[in-house]
């Protein structure tokens, strides 16, 4: 099959046909469009898939007629494959079926054979969208990577394995401790599990108190025991790190399994820990920095390019409507039928566009635009979303309120995509120098696996959002059913945000 290259970008397009003649009038297309393109013709499952596996494909462009290989079959063969690979369907005139079946199937688009001027425009998106996307998968790999390498530090440091128990009457008792005990405190396994007290021993009576508080303080609120001390020692302290979560019982007795652990090196690289997650904290800054140019850009080209030819084809359209002759009815009824097309394509673009740029955030502020969020939400999907602001002079820092707009944008869309909510309420107040935004929804609800698969780039997303601003995330259930999301940050840079003890009291 033909091809045509230059110094531009050249595209690697797959075109799925019965013969090469049918996939000729692609060609003329991309020429005009002054497209430097590569095509290779295909028309058996064979032939796809030594093309998937000999080099990589920007596209594919299937054109029904292929028996051998059906729709279905291609996109199930490129999912296969590995691929992220847009397919766009190259459909007859008027086959809205054909069109039906084609985006069941998972087609990207599908393309009006009469109408090939869409085409570029479509294989233009698509690939754009499908390198975007690649790009940030590979961010994302690399701040994984990143976190695993963290993760495998914290798990492999040497130290104590522990079970404690503390019964009904206050007395500790160790029902197991690993041998690292020996290393860790210079005391050997039946000497602590004999009596506990050996091992509050090994502090100074200042640490000791402070380690009965944060053992008692566990138990009474069930939080997580992370307590921090040095042992007693005539020359170098050595630094204890004791970390459990607490189990209790209904006869009051409270139990902890955990981890005791030398973080004396620890301790003495801190700082350089601290600029490894510097250096995690800018590189998320910058993807999304890049993630809001790139929208910017995108919602330009819609705006100006596909906005305008929309209005254009809505001013010829009423004016062929108006030329028909008397007694043209149904002629006038397809006109107008199509004019009303047009207006809720230009609606979606309208609609695309404030989500990518989300003008009224800057022209009237961070409530109004919230507000102008959750009506497209409720006009979209027809599930309610109710705006509570207790005041309309909310104005934290440009940063901060782009990322809280799409906090609430992504929120939004997950709702959407896996609550199956009839209601979401958003509250956004400022409380003692902090903006907190609350979402709730009364859904299906959030479970912990959900919140712990590999795939949750939104809720990750998120999470890095508000730690890049140096505020708090946290995501449950509801109390009445749903999901409820809370998060603080400050609204001025260099403002503490409240601790994760003020955070859980005032949830609602």
């Amino acid at each position: 099959m033909a091809s045509s290259s230059s110094s531009r970008q050249l595209l690697h397009l797959l075109v799925v046909a019965t013969s090469d003649e049918a996939a000729v009038p692609l060609i003329p297309a991309f020429a005009e469009a002054d497209k430097a393109c590569e095509f290779q013709r295909i028309g058996t499952p064979a032939a796809l898939r030594a093309a998937l596996r000999d080099q990589p494909w920007d596209a594919v462009l299937y054109i029904p007629g292929v028996s051998s290989l059906s729709m279905q079959a291609a996109v199930r063969q490129i999912e296969e494959s590995g691929f992220d690979l847009p397919l766009i369907v190259i459909a007859g005139p008027g086959d809205e079926r054909g069109t039906q079946r084609a985006m069941k199937a998972g087609a990207r688009d599908v393309i009006d054979a009469d109408r090939l001027e869409r085409l570029i425009p479509a294989v233009d998106r698509e690939v754009r969208e499908a390198r975007h996307r690649a790009d940030h998968r590979a961010a994302l790999e690399m701040l994984n990577e990143s976190q695993a390498r963290f993760d495998a530090l914290a798990s492999n440091l040497p130290g104590m394995l522990f079970h404690l128990r503390r019964d009904a009457e206050g007395e500790f008792r160790f029902l197991f401790v690993s041998e690292g005990c020996q290393k860790l405190f210079g005391l050997k396994q039946q000497d602590l599990l004999a009596s506990a007290s050996r091992l509050f021993d090994a502090f100074d009576a200042e640490k000791r108190k402070s380690l009965e508080n944060a053992l008692r303080e566990s138990a009474a609120k069930g939080t997580l025991l992370n307590w921090e001390g040095h042992t007693r020692g005539r020359t170098r302290h050595k630094w204890i790190n004791l970390r459990s979560t607490p189990h209790r019982f209904d006869s009051g007795a409270v139990e902890w399994r955990g981890m005791a652990t030398n973080i004396t090196e620890s301790k003495e690289s801190e700082a350089e820990l601290r600029g490894s997650r510097q250096q995690l904290a800018e590189l998320s800054t910058h993807l999304e920095a890049a993630k809001e140019e790139e929208r910017e850009r995108i919602s330009r080209d819609i705006h100006d390019e596909l906005g305008s030819i929309l209005v254009f084809l809505k001013i010829e359209a009423a004016h062929l409507a108006s030329k028909l002759p008397e007694g043209a009815d149904r002629l006038r009824e397809k006109a107008h039928s199509i004019e009303s097309l047009l207006d809720q394509a230009m609606g979606t673009v309208n609609r695309v566009v404030r989500e990518l740029r989300p003008g009224i955030l800057k022209e009237f502020g961070l409530p109004a635009a919230i507000e102008s969020q959750a009506e497209d939400f409720s006009q979209r999907f027809g599930i309610p979303c109710r705006v509570q602001c207790d005041e309309e002079a909310i104005e934290p820092e440009p940063e901060t309120s782009l990322a809280l707009f799409r906090i609430a944008q992504e929120a939004l869309t997950n709702i959407a995509k896996h609550a199956h909510a009839s209601l979401v309420v958003m509250r956004l107040r400022r409380e003692r120098g902090n903006i907190l935004l609350e979402i709730r929804d009364n859904g299906r609800g959030i479970s912990d696996a959900d919140m712990l698969k590999p795939k949750s780039f939104g809720l990750r997303g998120i999470r890095e959002r508000v730690l890049s601003l140096a505020g708090e995330f946290s995501i449950g259930p509801a109390e009445h059913g749903g999901t409820h999301i809370i998060l603080r940050v400050p609204e001025r840079a260099g403002v503490e945000p409240p601790s994760e003890e003020e955070l859980q009291r005032n949830l609602f």
